[in-house]
């Protein structure tokens, strides 16, 4: 079972988002279990601040180092990341980190142990950075008002790759990236709607033909929304 723990000023952010469809069922199934954190809950004053104003100026606050290095501590038994045990991974979610990919998904979901670490104001002091987590990550090159949407985007990820999640087997074998190119175009019935039509090579019923039409039409969505993909 994957454990995942997610450090964040706002918990209750969670408090229902993990309870439907993949997810639900795979908590259900004892496959994965999860857990929100208050970051609060790791600081030593009595007011419970988390975050103080950045050295050398500017705008926004900075969330502070102390209380990161030990709800990780707490977590994982590691103040440094060198220390964190194999199977374990320390994540900060951050505009600055390396993209998160579906390759990197496919490592996260062999893990024993994921925990996710929630940026927010104008960032994380860098000490977290450089030396606490094992993986600094981003979904995308823009800027959100918190590291909680992309921490639910990396858990959906993550789940789908967790052998039993999906109802087939073979569901996450043939989705995008997987094979360097984006998912083949899928259509359901009815085969004619408002004069747009089904290509008919999919009402054949013939399973090579529909192979090698699905492989020509990924290669041309892909050439056409993400050229850069075929670069690589």
């Amino acid at each position: 079972m994957l454990r995942v723990d997610i450090i964040s000023i706002f918990p209750d952010y969670f408090s229902e988002a993990f309870e439907y469809g993949i997810i639900r069922r795979a908590r259900a199934a004892g496959l994965i279990s999860i857990q929100p954190h208050d970051l609060r809950s790791w600081t030593t004053d009595k007011h419970h601040v988390v975050d103080d104003r950045p050295f050398g100026g500017g705008d926004g606050m900075v969330l502070k180092a102390e209380p990161i290095f030990a709800a990780v501590d707490s977590l994982v038994g590691a103040r440094r990341s060198e220390e964190v045990p194999n199977g374990k991974r320390v994540v900060l979610l951050s505009p600055q980190g390396r993209q998160f990919t579906q390759s990197m998904a496919s490592e996260f979901a062999e893990c024993e142990q994921l925990v996710l670490i929630c940026g927010r104001y104008e960032g994380v002091d860098e000490r977290v950075a450089e030396s606490l987590v094992t993986d600094e990550i981003s979904i995308g090159d823009y800027v959100l008002s918190g590291g909680e949407p992309a921490a639910l985007v990396v858990v959906d990820a993550v789940v789908r790759l967790i052998p039993g999640a999906l109802g087939s087997d073979t569901s996450a074998t043939t989705e995008s990236f997987l094979d360097g190119l984006l998912d083949y175009p899928h259509y359901t019935r009815p085969p004619e709607f408002e004069s747009l039509k089904v290509p008919e090579v999919l009402l054949t019923g013939h399973h090579a033909e529909i192979a090698e039409w699905r492989r020509e039409a990924a290669e041309a969505k892909t050439k056409r929304n993400r050229p850069d993909l075929l670069k690589e």
